[in-house]
């Protein structure tokens, strides 16, 4: 499995980039907002990468981050969801917003994609809306470290992190608190209505992780 490609920019279409890898060019097809973002030809990149398989035919899907490859592997587990499919879900509405179309049954903006259709944008949201918290609890961990960078460092390995104490149950609540109530608050929920709503739910629930979290806390912002 191809995970992740480092090299330059040798040529762009449509929607896919070549990149050079040491003398190897690999064709990899990304969505139009990760097209928009890349660098010019020549430029040092990197993405993180999906292989699809199948017997006739093998591509790879680009992302800039980890999360959202995990977002797309997440929508092709829909029926009807194909890689194509997710990708323009994914190049649509980027990934907060295709987090905040399925945790709020916003079926209409997942139809804004280009070749989703109704029923297929309705099946997105109810079979991934018990499942969009815990991607949005692992968005959270990833976004300060995860994402790809365009800058010539991208082909140099990073450094090793330095070793931490171990955190203890109250960091660990901490942690899993604010993480909650960023997740939140990118869903577009004002910061008031957002803490009030965590800090019921960990008060209810001490033991909860991030993804318990936001489930509880969207039960407590949903319309009544």
């Amino acid at each position: 499995m191809i995970g992740k490609i480092s090299g330059r920019i040798a040529d762009r279409g449509p929607d896919h980039v070549l990149i050079d890898v040491r003398g190897v060019g690999y064709i990899i097809h990304v969505s139009e907002r990760t097209l928009a973002g890349l660098p010019a030809s020549g430029e040092a990149v990197a993405l993180y990468t999906e292989l699809l398989v199948r017997e006739d035919l093998l591509q790879l899907f680009g992302f800039p981050t980890l999360l959202e490859k995990e977002w797309h592997h997440l929508l092709t587990t829909v029926q009807g969801v194909g890689a194509k499919a997710a990708m323009a879900i994914l190049g649509t509405l980027g990934v907060e917003g295709v987090a905040r179309a399925i945790t709020l049954g916003d079926a209409r903006s997942i139809q804004a994609a280009p070749g989703v259709g109704p029923k297929i944008a309705q099946r997105v949201v109810l079979e991934l809306k018990a499942k969009a918290p815990a991607v949005m609890a692992r968005g959270v961990a990833l976004s300060a470290t995860a994402e790809a960078s365009w800058g010539d460092d991208v082909l140099q390995p990073r450094p090793a992190p330095r070793a931490t104490k171990a955190p203890g149950p109250a960091q660990h609540r901490a942690a899993h608190t604010a993480d909650a109530l960023s997740a939140l608050s990118n869903l577009g929920y004002a910061p008031a209505d957002a803490a009030q709503a965590v800090a019921q739910a960990a008060g209810e629930t001490p033991e909860a992780d991030t993804a318990a979290l936001i489930r509880a806390a969207l039960k407590l912002l949903a319309p009544r």
